[in-house]
């Protein structure tokens, strides 16, 4: 059975996530920028929470762990064994390639360093889910504060090889902002056209714009679509990773 999951807005633009197992009643936290909303989000669907995923140690990802703990005492904290020095206190130290069970579910830690190192994602193929926060972006990627370009590309090129159904749940809401920049790149793609003008619509209805489909990011995104528009960016014949880095580049000063 899939987990069901809830988008929580927090903050100005950020998200949390839940996602619960019906059968178990097992409830996974993914991120915690804000304990509020989560606690309320909780408390209205009767979910006591059982995980907390942490996919990187930035403070707007983290900040509300302990007034959440505290209302949900039992939950396990997971996040990646090789950025423990920085994170919350762990109850469950992974790394790429292994598995967090939530209920029925089995979620695979994927290792997407570049924008943190250390930052993770957790893909659950049985639900097409994966919570990538500031790896993989709507329309875009995080900054790469921490790591190299090609390390990134990396990390984007593994997300890229999910199945094309998985639904991607990032960190924040920047859609609109990064179908600005998109365009600037990309001008001639009829998807992204198309993408804007629904991202336009979502945002006057004040709906979120997270989750995005892993297919329509490959059409649309400019970050996985390096290889594409090398020769456009006049880098006809170069490394995707250098491509890549090209249009990040781009995007930090736009």
């Amino acid at each position: 059975m899939p987990l069901t999951i809830v988008t929580i807005p927090c903050l100005s633009d950020n998200y949390a996530f839940l996602a619960h197992d019906p059968a178990s009643k097992d409830t996974a936290l993914v991120d915690v920028p804000e304990a509020a909303p989560i606690l309320a989000a909780l408390a209205e669907r009767g979910w006591t929470l059982t995980h907390v995923l942490i996919t990187h140690h930035h403070a707007d990802h983290v900040q509300g762990l302990d007034e959440v703990l505290a209302a949900h005492p039992g939950a396990k904290v997971v996040g990646h064994a090789k950025d423990a020095g920085r994170l919350p206190s762990l109850d469950l130290a992974l790394g790429e390639g292994d598995t967090v069970t939530v209920g029925g579910s089995a979620g695979q830690v994927i290792d997407v360093s570049g924008h943190t190192i250390g930052h993770i994602a957790y893909h659950f193929p049985d639900s097409q889910a994966a919570f990538t926060a500031d790896s993989l972006m709507a329309l875009g990627c995080g900054r790469v504060f921490e790591g190299t370009m090609p390390m990134m590309w990396a990390s984007l090129s593994k997300l890229a090889a999910l199945p094309e159904d998985t639904i991607i749940y990032s960190g924040h809401e920047y859609t609109q902002a990064n179908g600005r920049f998109a365009q600037s790149v990309d001008p001639d793609n009829p998807d992204l056209l198309a993408r804007v003008d629904a991202i336009a619509a979502a945002r006057a209805a004040k709906e979120p714009t997270v989750p995005s489909a892993l297919s329509l990011e490959k059409a649309t995104n400019p970050f996985l679509r390096a290889p594409e528009l090398a020769a456009s960016l006049g880098m006809d014949g170069a490394d995707p990773a250098e491509v890549f880095g090209e249009i990040r580049r781009r995007k930090d000063s736009f």
